[in-house]
């Protein structure tokens, strides 16, 4: 602690509310222990001091932004230091000429666009946390969101990284090319890398265009969920690209409703929806509408902007409606999207089997769903784990993933080896050891003991 003082002065901060907040994210689990301290970084030379500090007293640094993850990977437990790059916010560079820009770590992923907007570019990856969450949080777990189904995720839109290493060594990884293929593609390794591999401290962003034309929201209501998740595969077959769409079921429709105090949905009625953007926006729409008629819904189309965020509103208030009910294990399994229908199938299945009721909300139009799990007190019950654990189980047997993107974190720890295989678990391992020698980095996170 006095090399740390010595060397970042009053970034070093060890008020107890600084401790108690930092051993927590969105996720519910808290770390067990206290921290031995939370640094403010304000610049790339405060993390290296840090890393230098930590790596000659063999002390573990638990990087971390916003706090907003749901996997628990941020979370600082006892005897460790908490790394906030939170200060770090700045809009370094904007080149709407090379489609780039270069952005510190703590710069909220909302206001990035807000700054971006000017210069007619903006950042695409838009998880629902965007108005809270870290570019470079959304770097560190992989972040998706409602665009990437036409747009893509942060790994689709990071050209590269600045990484300070376990050591202190600072090593810019990537390019601001649009090609480049010198060497391992180091980038990608560390985008999704929960702060195991290093600390990032820039970032290296490809932009697009602002979207010309105009953007048509519509929603359908159907009987059931799984009506929905066949009528969203019919979406998707149809060839039309929507830019967002999602799928509630019925209990996530009824909790935001309630909510948001908007009238009550019909009982038992999931429903999507989906937006189109572009120059052939509303003749999307169209198309869109009539399959979702077809597939047997009740169709309605905003009739403006205005009218169409509120309805986006409906599905990005789904966190705040299940945190209402009690404490909420948020999870995140992925599938293929001819599959949604067989998964919302099997959830129907566990809920039967466990005697639970599991809400579900999914970025239909990628594959990736959240089953939310609601429970009363801080810990999760064993019998929740065992339903979650079949979830997880029947998303890989449907050839689908664990974490779309919360990332694993210490909530999906235990299962990654499932989802890897031994062998790739292994190597894994030995490459996280070779930029962290020391194993000081994020301790405990991705990979169980």
């Amino acid at each position: 602690m006095a090399l740390l003082r010595a060397e970042l002065g009053d970034r070093v901060d060890t008020s107890p509310d600084a401790l108690a907040a930092v051993r927590a994210d969105k996720s519910g689990h808290a770390s067990d222990g206290t921290p031995l301290a939370v640094v403010h970084a304000a610049s790339v030379s405060d993390v290296q001091a840090v890393m230098r500090i930590a790596t000659a007293t063999r002390t573990p640094v638990v990087p971390r932004g916003a706090g907003t993850g749901l996997a628990g990977g941020a979370n600082t437990g006892g005897g460790e230091i908490a790394l906030s790059l939170r200060g770090m916010d700045r809009l370094l560079e904007v080149r709407p000429d090379d489609l780039l820009a270069v952005v510190e770590p703590g710069i909220v992923n909302a206001e990035l666009n807000a700054l971006l907007e000017p210069h007619g570019v903006w950042w695409a990856p838009d998880p629902a946390s965007r108005a809270i969450s870290t570019v470079g949080g959304n770097i560190a777990t992989g972040a998706g969101g409602l665009l990437c189904a036409k747009y893509g995720v942060v790994r689709d839109a990071v050209l590269g990284v600045d990484l300070v290493l376990a050591d202190g060594r600072l090593m810019h990884l990537g390019h601001r090319s649009v090609k480049g293929v010198t060497g391992l593609d180091l980038t990608s390794l560390v985008i999704g890398s929960e702060g195991t591999l290093g600390v990032v401290v820039g970032a290296t962003l490809k932009l697009r265009r602002l979207v010309e034309g105009e953007r048509v929201t519509l929603t359908a209501l159907f009987d059931g969920v799984r009506a929905a998740a066949v009528a969203s595969a019919a979406v998707t077959a149809s060839g039309v690209q929507p830019a967002i769409m999602e799928l509630m079921d019925a209990r996530c429709l009824a909790a935001v409703h309630r909510l948001l105090s908007l009238p009550e949905p019909p009982p038992g009625a999931a429903q999507l929806t989906i937006q189109t953007d572009g120059p052939v926006a509303a003749a999307e729409a169209r198309t869109i509408a009539a399959v979702l008629t077809a597939a047997g819904g009740t169709v309605s189309v905003a009739a403006d902007d205005a009218e169409g965020e509120e309805l986006l509103a409906v599905r990005r208030s789904m966190h705040a409606a299940m945190e209402s009910l009690g404490t909420t294990l948020i999870e995140d399994v992925s599938v293929p999207r001819s599959a949604l229908p067989a998964m919302f199938d099997e959830i129907a299945r566990i809920e039967r089997k466990y005697g639970l009721v599991i809400p579900t909300v999914a970025h239909s139009g990628d594959g990736n769903l959240h089953p939310n799990f609601v429970f009363e007190g801080p810990d999760v019950p064993p019998i929740v784990w065992e339903a979650a654990e079949e979830v997880f189980r029947a998303a890989l047997e449907l050839g689908g993933t664990l974490t779309g993107e919360h990332g694993i974190g210490v909530l999906k720890r235990r299962w990654l080896a499932d989802e890897l295989g031994d062998d790739q678990w292994q190597l894994q391992r030995e490459i996280a050891r070779v930029f962290d020698p020391l194993g000081i980095l994020n301790p405990g996170k991705v990979f169980a003991a």
